[in-house]
């Protein structure tokens, strides 16, 4: 995929906020020496291990340049490096990993956990947060659109959209083999927005990149286009004029035993 826009995604800040704030909070560690934010993004999940542990080191990384520029900018104090979690195989241990709206790009969560898990010290925890959301009409809409378009051969050829994510029992299972006590939740968000164009907004810079960055830009204002019409049916305009946006998250903190 092309690089991530990081002003597109910092639109919704406070809202895409929330669920980190809920997730540091369900994290039982008084005190931590080291930590690292995985997908850090443009900074905002690192500013609050920072401001929850103001003595402990902490890395963020991420994939996208642009997410970490602003990153930096937000907190020059902070070491930020640009790396492929699928592949990051770090030397040290860590008392926190902490990884906001990420895992869900990767497959194979099984082997993943038990990566991660083995990089945590002894009491360290992983905490994780997963959009839990392929089936809400956001996300089956885009499907739609995308198998019966015109680019739908286009869109078939690669992978455009990430794999679903398990069951709150495969979770269980596959942090306590990784040696881990497991807290685990799952809570539905419902985000009052604007109207239907500002749900596109909010997925243009997530859940909608697989499916544009395929196509031309042409291609893409039909798409958005066609997405537009079947968005607004599902998501119904209130009393107030603003519709609402439900997005389950499932959540996880997993400490080392």
């Amino acid at each position: 995929m092309a690089d991530w826009n990081a002003g597109q995604y910092l639109t919704f800040e406070d809202e895409r906020t929330r669920p980190a704030v809920d997730l540091i909070g369900r994290v039982p560690l008084k005190e931590i020496r080291s930590a690292v934010d995985l997908g850090c993004g443009p900074g905002n999940s690192t500013e609050l291990i920072v401001r929850r542990y103001p003595g402990a080191g902490v890395l963020g990384l991420d994939s996208s340049p642009d997410m970490l520029t602003k990153a930096r900018a937000r907190l020059p104090e902070v070491t930020f490096q640009e790396a492929d979690i699928a592949t990051w195989d770090p030397d040290e241990r860590y008392d926190l990993i902490f990884a906001n709206a990420v895992l869900q790009w990767l497959p194979d969560h099984a082997r993943l956990l038990a990566k991660l898990a083995a990089c945590l010290d002894a009491g360290g925890c992983l905490a994780v947060q997963m959009p839990n959301n392929l089936d809400e009409p956001s996300h089956s809409l885009m499907r739609k659109v995308a198998q019966e378009g015109p680019w739908a051969e286009k869109l078939k050829t690669g992978s455009v959209a990430r794999v679903k994510i398990g069951a709150f029992e495969n979770y269980y299972s596959w942090l306590l083999q990784a040696g881990c006590s497991v807290d685990l939740w799952q809570t539905a968000y419902v985000h009052p927005l604007a109207d239907a164009q500002a749900i596109i907004e909010w997925l243009k810079s997530t859940g909608l990149r697989p499916y544009l960055d395929p196509l031309s830009p042409e291609e893409q204002s039909a798409f958005l286009d066609r997405y537009y019409i079947e968005i607004e049916k599902a998501y119904p305009a209130q009393q107030d004029g603003k519709v609402l946006l439900r997005f389950p998250r499932l959540f996880f903190v997993a400490q080392k035993q």
